[in-house]
């Protein structure tokens, strides 16, 4: 719980998501190869003798696990106490290790499966910038005074209640207590997420996903389901539109915030230590 409300402030993931995806999908490739490779010969058992195709399968199965890579840990030595400074606000380090760890866990998830070690100086770079760029975009949420209704916030914490399988809001702020997290540190991570969703609307304006972006994402994920080989039919556009919408409207606002960001550094007075 304390995770996810700590991952719905890293404004600064949008900034990540093409890069993650990138590797995302060259770990799909890889474990798509990799499953062909260590498909068995059919009939190996059929020699006569009872359970050489078993302790064969066994051994194979040992040489896999020997194979594959160990799960690496996060580098943080050396991170220095205040990370970066954007404007009169400071970084700091608790606050980057946060970001970091969950950063780092994705990143560790995909290496595994691609084979390729995680490069922990670019990560930590681009998880500074992340929160570099998601501090820009609070500060100019603030700036802009963008109101925040009790509609508003009870939209985000009824969806967090849903989505976590709860009966009230009440048993929402109980589980945060229990983590370490009161009811007016939530209440000011939601209020401030309201807000940058806010700005981010505003900068982007009225999005109507057009047929051509939506069959673009669709065509993307059917490629991506063939070359994991699943035997599963992929959906249907039709049945699929709904969300293809959304994926259009997230990434037009992502790339929103990303130019909205790219302006905000140009006036700003920001010093990264990382």
């Amino acid at each position: 719980m304390k995770k996810w409300i700590s991952s719905l402030t890293i404004i600064g993931s949008l900034l990540l998501l093409g890069a993650c995806n990138g590797d995302e999908e060259a770990a799909t490739e890889d474990t798509g190869s990799a499953e062909e490779a260590e498909a068995p010969e059919s009939g190996a058992a059929a020699e006569g003798e009872e359970g050489a195709g078993t302790e064969e399968a066994a051994e194979g199965e040992e040489g896999a696990a020997a194979e594959q890579p160990e799960m690496p840990e996060p580098d943080l030595e050396g991170v220095p106490d205040v990370v970066a400074e954007v404007n009169d606000t400071k970084i700091e380090k608790a606050e980057f290790e946060e970001a970091y760890n969950m950063q780092f866990q994705q990143m560790a998830m995909m290496s595994q499966m691609s084979g390729e070690e995680v490069n922990q100086d670019d990560l930590k770079k681009q998880v500074a910038d992340g929160l570099v760029s998601q501090e820009l975009l609070i500060q100019e949420a603030d700036n802009r005074e963008l109101e925040v209704t009790e509609e508003d916030t009870n939209g985000v914490l009824d969806g967090l209640v849903e989505q976590n399988g709860m009966e009230s809001q009440d048993d929402l702020f109980a589980a945060f207590e229990e983590q370490g997290m009161p009811k007016d540190e939530v209440m000011s991570q939601v209020d401030m997420q309201v807000k940058v969703d806010k700005l981010i609307a505003e900068e982007a304006g009225d999005i109507e996903p057009s047929e051509e972006e939506m069959q673009e994402i669709y065509d993307q994920q059917v490629a991506q389901m063939e070359q994991m080989e699943t035997e599963e039919e992929p959906p249907s556009f039709e049945e699929m539109e709904p969300q293809l919408k959304e994926q259009v409207v997230m990434q037009k606002e992502g790339e929103a915030a990303q130019g909205l960001v790219e302006d905000l550094k140009e006036s700003a007075d920001v010093t990264v230590h990382i």
